[in-house]
């Protein structure tokens, strides 16, 4: 049995685009004579659709789409492909993330998924899960059960293959436990199994693609290539790998491509062409840039030096060589007659009062204006360049550093950038060495750095890590060995940063535990722990 599966990149929403993509991808695999194409789960409609399912005409439509895509591929192989099903005709709710099998023109049957998967999709907020196992159906002589999402089991006796729909977003080593666990289902039940995976940019989620072919053995026998589109045809009679592209695991390339993608699919899909940022000589804007270069081209990137009386000369050479490096245009404007302007006006009302953080921030508002003055006059999309750590105890001003369309590496700790940037730079020189060696430093007064107000970034980020993704409390924490007062100064600064991070832009999922799509905690609260 000879199987595709088709790796699309799908637009949210775009039903009649979506189904172009699955006509011009099925034709495109019959070239090599397949049994049964496979295409993702919920390609039809986009990946998530999120509130989009509660809107009765979307549902309506989709359907539509659906019945005509059955009849434009009424000459092709079967296909199954992912949608959502209301229960029953004539009706919209409740919904079920389900597969349609297309073959000799029309619907023949569909399948409901049993097990809603938790996590980013939301799957609970919109579907219900389906109360029987969908029985086995048949291709020729053989028996294909077919599964959707991350649950990939089946209830009923094993058949001759088990055929998964998925659209599992990325995250950092998600891939090798997926490839682990569909390899052990394929070997304890001594059948095949095949998984078609999305690919692309989608909001704040990335799917990287990389489905998979496993022979009756765990054999990988077939590998899509990750982050970018392909159909990866594989014989399941034969247990010799055919199609398995080769994959690079490690965290910081891995990353690295999500980034990447995420940021070109974000930007095109929102209609835009062009990105700016502000270019300040350190660490983060640095990686930003270079992301952005990649993504999108150097000649659709432009980074913006604001200088002030605080700018180091060594910032500017850094920002200028790291632009020369990546080929992307700049433009210098210094932003000392801005603060001066506000000095004025201020004085009054601040008479009598030191300087401080009131007009440090100034400083980050005034930069944050120009840049989306460029933005409005251009057309042209910000790019916000905090990382999660800084995100994660609002280590920024809000309506300043913080704006931004997209915040391109918000899930990154700080120590992450370090690595990928240095992962890139033996790839190929582009980040200035000093920029990966000077003490990061927002420079908004003399002589200022990150850790005056901040523990090393090692101890924050770990201490961090514990809280966010492992749930821990502070006395957990502490009991770890980490200082106490660190601690609980730490997690008071996350919890009273809450209200910023609802406020910032949406920032690119490369963890299991992002803010925004996996951290849901009130504003308006008392800490239990104090």
């Amino acid at each position: 049995m000879k199987i595709s599966l088709l790796q699309v990149n799908t637009v949210v929403g775009d039903l009649a685009g979506n189904a172009d993509r699955i006509v011009a991808g099925t034709y495109e695999a019959s070239r090599y004579r397949p049994d049964l194409i496979v295409a993702p789960e919920l390609s039809l409609t986009g990946c998530p659709p999120r509130d989009l399912l509660l809107q009765a005409g979307f549902i309506t439509r989709s359907i539509a789409v659906l019945d005509d895509l059955a009849a434009r591929l009424a000459g092709a192989p079967p296909v199954l492909v992912g949608f959502a099903e209301p229960k029953s005709a004539g009706t919209t709710r409740p919904l079920f993330n389900a597969a349609a099998l297309l073959r000799n023109g029309v619907v023949e049957r569909t399948f409901q998924k049993t097990r809603l998967s938790f996590g980013p999709l939301d799957e609970g907020r919109y579907f219900k899960p389906a109360a029987e196992e969908p029985e086995p159906f048949l291709i020729g002589k053989k028996t294909v059960g077919v599964s959707i999402g991350e649950e990939v089991l089946c209830g009923h006796p094993a058949p001759d293959v088990i055929v998964n729909l998925a659209a599992s977003p990325f995250a950092a080593g998600k891939q090798r436990l997926r490839e682990e666990a569909l390899s052990r289902l394929a070997r304890e039940n001594r059948v095949a199994v095949v998984s078609a995976n999305l690919v692309g940019g989608n909001d704040d989620l990335v799917f990287d693609g990389r489905s998979v072919a496993f022979s009756a053995d765990g054999t990988l026998i077939g590998r899509g290539t990750a982050f970018a589109g392909d159909i990866v045809t594989v014989n399941l009679a034969s247990p010799i790998p055919q199609a398995a592209v080769p994959d690079d695991p490690a965290p910081e390339a891995e990353i690295w491509q999500a980034l990447v993608l995420g940021t070109r699919d974000y930007i095109h899909k929102c209609g835009f062409t062009s990105v700016h940022l502000g270019l300040s000589g350190g660490i983060d804007s640095s990686l930003v840039a270079a992301i952005a270069a990649r993504a999108l081209g150097p000649e659709n990137v432009l980074g913006v030096l604001l200088p002030s009386p605080y700018t180091s000369t060594e910032s500017v050479e850094d920002a200028q060589e790291l632009a020369e490096n990546l080929g992307i245009r700049t433009c210098s404007i210094p932003i000392t007659p801005m603060m001066e302007a506000f000095d004025c006006a201020l004085a009054e009302i601040f008479t009598g009062l030191s300087r401080g953080i009131a007009e440090e921030n100034l400083q980050a508002r005034i930069r944050a204006v120009i840049l989306m003055a460029i933005s409005n006059k251009f057309g042209s999309m910000l790019l916000s360049t905090g990382n999660r750590s800084e995100t994660a105890v609002g280590y920024s001003t809000l309506y300043g550093d913080a704006a931004g369309g997209l915040a391109v590496i918000a899930d990154l700790p700080k120590g992450t950038v370090y690595r990928v940037a240095r992962w890139l730079n033996m790839k190929e020189h582009v980040i200035p060495g000093r920029v990966l060696e000077k003490p990061p430093s927002a420079e908004l007064r003399p002589g200022q750095t990150d850790q005056e107000v901040l523990p090393p970034y090692d101890l924050l980020d770990a201490i961090l890590h514990r809280h966010i993704d492992c749930l821990e409390s502070p006395d957990e924490i502490i009991a770890a060995g980490y200082p106490d007062e660190t601690v609980r100064r730490i997690v008071k600064m996350v919890e009273r940063a809450e209200f910023k991070r609802r406020q910032a832009p949406p920032g690119i999922r490369v963890s299991e535990r992002a803010f925004g799509t996996d951290w849901h905690m009130p504003i308006a609260a008392k800490p239990w722990w104090h």
